[in-house]
């Protein structure tokens, strides 16, 4: 599938897709500011550029990872955690830049959630074939606060389960501009997203950038 550079995003509504109690699809909520984040994630990079990281077992994710924040993700052979350092160069991460950070309050107050203060972002780059395993988000100090996931690129499917990783697995079609929040009685399903298909778009061509806001500390 192919997009235009000429669609009218002008044109497209924002709506809300309820997966379950607590948690939502918030459709093409930043099909029309993603410049502002994409400007951030330039700058991000220039610093701290992607990489895959190693599971505590050895292998690489398929996944390529980037973050900014107080704090970061990182997995390597002590673990997954978070730190305020970046282990490629051991400099600090990056501020989260304002436009990342009203943003991601703005969709967790859309969806339900008042009062997010996020501290971390952890920015993930999908290519054809990238994919990520059923998993539950548990490295944060508390679950009190949603997670909020900001897509951008080519399409994902994203795979949204239950409290136990044998439940059953509902599949979402995620386009560029829409966000998933989920906290409450759902902050601790398992997701994950199904292997990126070969496609292309105008601004970010056959990738998928996943801008992941969290409360960590």
């Amino acid at each position: 599938m192919n997009y235009s550079l000429f669609d009218d995003a002008s044109n497209i509504r924002p709506w809300t897709e309820t997966i379950c109690e607590g948690a939502a699809i918030l459709r093409h909520f930043s099909v029309n500011r993603e410049a502002a984040l994409l400007d951030g994630i330039k700058q991000i990079l220039s610093a701290h550029p992607f990489r895959q990281m190693r599971t505590p077992n050895g292998h690489h994710m398929s996944v390529a990872m980037t973050c900014c924040g107080e704090v970061g993700w990182v997995s390597d052979s002590d673990g997954y955690r978070y730190s305020a350092y970046d282990p490629e160069n051991g400099e600090p991460w990056p501020a989260m830049p304002d436009s990342f950070y009203s943003l991601a309050v703005q969709a967790a107050q859309e969806a339900g959630f008042p009062g997010f203060t996020p501290d971390s972002c952890l920015i993930n780059q999908y290519q054809v074939g990238s994919r990520l395993s059923l998993h539950q988000d548990k490295d944060e100090k508390k679950f009190g606060a949603p997670i909020v996931s900001f897509s951008l690129g080519i399409p994902a499917t994203f795979l949204f389960g239950g409290m136990q990783r044998s439940d059953t697995v509902q599949r979402y079609h995620l386009a560029h501009g829409d966000v998933v929040v989920w906290g409450g009685p759902a902050r601790l399903r398992y997701h994950g997203v199904a292997a990126i298909k070969e496609a292309a778009h105008p601004l970010l061509g056959t990738q998928r950038i996943n801008l992941t806001f969290r409360q960590a500390t």
